[in-house]
């Protein structure tokens, strides 16, 4: 059991969720006591050149417009050529690339890990920003590096709010109802739909912690292309009682209701509905995916460099999630697939999903199982785990 009270500085997880969570903004000083910047505004820049990672950088000026897009990976050169002020470098995903950030991402298992999206970092220098906006997600707002003022609206926010021709979308009625100023180590939480601008006041460093928020239409557009995926030619509408209409052009309630009857058919498999869920949720939204060790172990190898290594450590490129929902076998979800364990392995199976490194003793008897060691095993023959002595995870 994951001991929530200690994570965040001035911060009760219960009285958050109840009180903030998706509901209102809560601004926390010294949220992280002594925390700095674990990569330096050069190195994010060196990162933004990857071709593997996602980055983009706003100008509000000396673009060919204002506030405007460029998306990498970028040349040395640009960094070189940009102006002194109003810039905004973000970088997704860091939490891939720095294993600090990977640990930062445990300070808020209070919160569901399918919900977690990435950490992104933002470097600006002075008058950096991107501009007055609302997003449709939570996010937690750490400051790294220098100060950012953010200025906040409560009020509702008309479709129509946005400065057109932009490829962002950046309102052209911003009026404030909240200002404050963060300092390193402070954070401020914004639930979805409450607009925002944050202004650099000198050199500045965010590091944006944020979560999905599947919108209806993609779980059902998923969903539905799933059970698609099932169907063939021959799974046909029938109707070999037809009777005789009087007129040919009307849809009548027999056939209304063998339509409805496919549909809620196929809609109604809550275990079909669930395992959908878990592989979806789990999937890598960039595409990028764990890669396997260059060289295979078998389980009992496995188990001899798990003693050895005393640790074992999850792979920020794989999302880790179960369902138990009571029956005689639980299913772990890892990037997209499924792995049906047995109960019995309950209590370990969710150590695996609840820690993104876990002492080999943690798990106690479990590492006597078979199953349990075979399935540790072709996690780290896929990638999806890793043990220290591999690298940084």
């Amino acid at each position: 059991m994951t001991d929530h009270s200690a994570l965040l500085s001035g911060l009760s997880p219960a009285r958050f969720l109840t009180d903030h969570w998706q509901k209102k903004p809560l601004l926390v000083r010294n949220a992280l006591p002594g925390f700095t910047t674990p990569i330096s505004p050069d190195e994010l820049a060196g990162l933004a050149c990857e071709e593997e990672v996602e980055s983009r950088i706003v100008l509000e000026r000396d673009g060919p417009q204002p506030w405007a897009l460029e998306n990498g990976p970028f040349d040395e050169d640009r960094f070189a050529s940009l102006p002194e002020t109003h810039w905004t470098l973000l970088v997704q995903e860091c939490n891939k690339y720095l294993p600090e950030l990977a640990t930062l991402l445990t300070s808020f298992n209070f919160i569901p890990n399918w919900r977690v999206d990435d950490v992104m970092v933002s470097y600006a220098p002075e008058h950096g920003s991107v501009g007055p906006h609302m997003d449709q997600y939570d996010v937690f707002l750490i400051q790294g590096l220098g100060r950012r003022r953010w200025q906040i609206s409560t009020d509702p926010v008309a479709d129509d709010n946005v400065i057109p021709g932009l490829d962002l979308r950046i309102m052209h009625d911003f009026q404030p109802t909240d200002e404050w100023i963060l300092e390193p180590g402070d954070m401020l939480y914004l639930p979805p739909g409450v607009a925002h601008y944050g202004v650099a006041l000198d050199d500045c460093m965010t590091f944006s912690v944020g979560f999905r928020t599947p919108t209806v239409s993609e779980l059902l557009i998923g969903f539905l292309d799933e059970i698609a995926s099932g169907l063939n030619d021959h799974q046909r509408y029938h109707d070999p009682d037809l009777p005789l209409q009087a007129h040919p052009g009307e849809i009548t309630a027999g056939a209304r209701t063998r339509v409805r009857r496919i549909i809620r058919d196929a809609m109604a498999d809550d275990d079909a509905i669930d395992q959908w869920f878990g592989r979806y949720i789990t999937e890598s939204k960039s595409g990028q995916t764990a890669v396997p060790p260059e060289q295979p172990l078998s389980s009992d190898k496995f188990l001899q460099q798990l003693h050895a290594s005393g640790t074992l450590c999850r792979s920020e490129y794989a999302r880790f999630s179960f369902i138990d929902d009571g029956a005689d076998e639980m299913t772990l979800f890892v990037d997209g697939q499924c792995w049906p364990q047995s109960r019995a392995l309950a209590k370990p199976v969710a150590l695996l999903c609840d820690r993104r490194e876990i002492a080999a003793s943690d798990f106690g008897t479990a590492l006597d199982d078979e199953q349990f060691v075979q399935l540790l095993s072709q996690l780290y023959n896929s990638g999806y785990v890793e043990l220290p002595q591999d690298g940084e995870p």
